[in-house]
């Protein structure tokens, strides 16, 4: 009976020290492996979000690469996201990202062969529809989009404004009457189609490439400070497209915008009702410029009376357009494509 217990103790304390050994191999294992450092491996091959997010930049808007030194994203606010621009962590990225400009002009080829099943690609463009082309390339390859349009799954405006954290600026001292920065002048366009009838009416001081007038990046504030008007004229008309010619030209400068773009309740989403002047407001372009002209003092300044508590803030960093890539990853579809690109983005 005792030798049955002795041998019954050995094969207990054998069987136990496998358990230990196999626990221990187990262990080493995870400690030198560890995919989940930056995300856990899914069946797909593509890692999913467990900490840090991996966003790859195919390629730089324009061409104009910025650095990525440190932990970018945190600059704006943005926790545990990485972007790199190495395209050998295609099989690994969580999401991709890509502007259109380069795919446009054909710099830029997609990497359809290469890419892992379900990894999520981001179709990134600033440009408006008139000036967007060859959308009807990019079926059902693209999940999510990024654009100023406010309906998109990653929305990048080029500006807002927001709380204000510091006393207003006293507006600008006024001594001209309205200003216009144009760079690509066309005369089909509806722009230049209303400053060719409002210049008749008002003095209109024109600057830009098309008027032989180029201004240098910090000559721009200052040239517009003194004018009571800009013309925040958009180079076309569709829904959302609101640019720099609105939130730098005019509302940084300290200069009330006459604006020519999406319809009134657009703006209104964006800006107090009493903040700009809006071309469809009138019945005619001298009915506009009859307006304008007759605006004193008093009336001036109630169009700045957001500068009491609201800001002006800029969006133009790619790297914090594509942090926001992060910020909104836990809110977005999944599973979706574009099935027809063009036609959602020329919808009105």
């Amino acid at each position: 009976m005792s030798a049955y217990r002795l041998l019954f103790s050995h094969q207990a304390m054998v069987g136990m020290v496998l358990l230990i050994a196999l626990w221990l191999l187990i262990a080493h294992f995870l400690s030198s492996s560890r995919p989940w450092d930056t995300g856990i491996w899914s069946l797909s091959g593509v890692l999913q979000p467990h900490s840090k997010l991996t966003v790859l930049i195919w390629h730089w808007p324009f061409n104009k690469s910025l650095p990525l030194d440190g932990d970018v994203c945190a600059r704006y606010g943005v926790a545990d996201c990485w972007l790199s621009t190495n395209r050998s962590l295609l099989h690994r990225a969580n999401v991709v990202v890509f502007h259109h400009h380069e795919l446009q002009s054909g710099a830029v080829r997609l990497p359809l062969a290469k890419r892992p099943p379900g990894q999520p690609w981001v179709w990134t463009n600033l440009e408006s529809p008139s000036n967007t082309h060859g959308l009807s390339r990019y079926r059902n390859i693209f999940t999510w989009v990024m654009s100023y349009r406010r309906d998109s799954d990653i929305f990048v405006p080029y500006g807002e404004l927001v709380p204000r954290a510091g006393p207003d600026l006293p507006v600008p001292a006024k001594n001209r009457t309205a200003a216009w920065v144009i760079s690509n002048y066309r005369r089909t366009q509806k722009r230049a189609l209303v400053y060719s009838q409002l210049s008749k009416y008002l003095l209109i001081d024109v600057f830009g490439r098309a008027s032989r007038k180029p201004l240098c990046a910090g000559c721009l504030l200052p040239t517009l400070a003194p004018y009571r008007f800009y013309l925040a004229f958009e180079n076309s008309q569709h829904p959302d497209y609101i640019t720099e010619k609105l939130w730098r030209n005019a509302l940084s400068a300290g200069v009330v915008p006459v604006v020519l773009g999406p319809p009134r309740a657009t703006y209104e989403a964006f800006l107090p009702a009493d903040s700009f002047v809006h071309v469809d407001d009138f019945g005619s372009v001298r009915d506009l410029a009859t307006f304008l002209k007759s605006v004193n003092a008093s009336h001036y300044q109630r169009f700045f009376a957001w500068r009491k508590r609201l800001a002006v803030r800029l969006y133009s960093d790619w790297r914090e357009r594509f942090c926001g890539v992060c910020a909104r990853y836990p809110h977005l579809p999944q599973g979706q494509v574009y099935r027809d690109l063009e036609a959602w983005f020329k919808s009105q």
